[in-house]
């Protein structure tokens, strides 16, 4: 595939995984290596699980994120391969507890741990990969990556408690939403590209920038992943959809739709809603005129990513951020 002159976007100028990932070839064989190899530090009870787990993650994107934050080149840094194996094995402890919360059959197109080992054995596979992460993380010379680990983990369990007690709220507002999506999806986001950009070498200024980068990404591509348990292709996404409004949980599209009407009509929409079809409960949201609603929502969380990198442009993590950020932009269009 050609690329364009900064080498993550093709000849028209768009991103897509294919070319955001070419350059990164030798670092995801690297990440890939690496992780084969952690299987050994798992105990034999836990081995088959965390095999599987590491054998469907999906497209990386926090690893990428990592790699990106800080891109000095094709050359492998082996502390940002380490970095990177970090923030997934939190992301995947985080998916396999969220699959048994959410009751999910099929994630990245293959069966869950749930599905396959039950809820007892799938909660202790991800504390597992949870101990592992922190375990990786305390090998760093500087506290710093150990505390940024702890503190996302702990970010990310107390998001998921929150979505947890607002399951069934139709009256749940809009900040309480935000702040959901900001702990659960966002400060993982943030995490990696503050520890690729501090581990890379590009400074705190720049870390901090990445970080700030790294929560409005994080927000757009939850608002995103609501969107597409909504009005998504389960196959060609490759996870269970509709366990969003089935279990109760009230995302942006559907808080927009409930905005302004009350308690009773609220909680009878949510009755009818969960009983409808994608078909149905997109035709819906178009007529009311939600889907621009939700599209303008997600497109300020790119412009404020791409803002907070803007003055850092000289740098060469510049490039793969910028179409990191182009890329993902373009994820709800392409649905709705």
């Amino acid at each position: 595939m050609h690329s364009s002159k900064d080498g993550f976007t093709g000849p028209d100028g768009t991103a897509s995984m294919a070319t955001l990932t070419a350059p990164l070839a030798a670092h995801m064989a690297a990440l890939d290596s690496f992780l084969a190899s952690e299987l050994e530090h798992f105990e034999p009870e836990l081995r088959d699980m965390v095999s599987d787990a590491f054998a469907h993650s999906g497209k990386r994107l926090r690893p990428i994120l990592s790699f990106f934050s800080g891109w000095k080149g094709t050359e492998v840094n082996e502390a940002l391969v380490r970095s990177a194996a970090i923030v997934e094995m939190v992301h995947l402890a985080t998916l396999v507890h969220d699959d048994i919360l959410d009751g999910a059959k099929l994630r990245h197109g293959a069966p869950t741990s749930v599905a396959v080992n039950g809820a007892h054995a799938a909660v202790l596979l991800g504390d597992a990969l949870f101990s592992e992460a922190l375990c990786l993380a305390a090998d760093f010379e500087t506290t710093q990556v150990c505390r940024v680990v702890a503190r996302a983990t702990r970010r990310v369990c107390a998001g998921e408690i929150g979505q947890t007690f607002a399951r069934g709220d139709s009256a749940l507002s809009l900040e309480s939403y935000y702040r959901a999506i900001e702990l659960k999806t966002a400060e993982l986001f943030r995490a990696s590209c503050y520890l690729g950009a501090l581990i890379g070498g590009h400074g705190e200024q720049f870390a901090n920038a990445a970080e700030t980068y790294g929560l409005h990404l994080g927000r757009a591509y939850q608002i995103y992943d609501d969107v597409a348990d909504l009005l998504g292709d389960e196959k060609a996404i490759g996870k269970t959809l509709g366990t969003d409004l089935a279990s109760g949980k009230f995302t942006l599209p559907l808080l927009l739709l409930l905005e302004g009407r009350d308690e009773a009509q609220r909680n009878e929409m949510a009755k009818e809603l969960a009983q409808m079809s994608h078909e149905d409960i997109r035709e819906i949201l178009e007529e009311a005129e939600i889907i621009p609603c939700v599209q303008e929502a997600f497109n300020a969380e790119i412009t404020a990513a791409k803002l907070a990198i803007a003055p850092y442009s000289a740098l060469p993590a510049f490039a793969p951020m910028r179409a990191l950020a182009q890329f993902v932009g373009s994820l709800v269009s392409r649905m709705v």
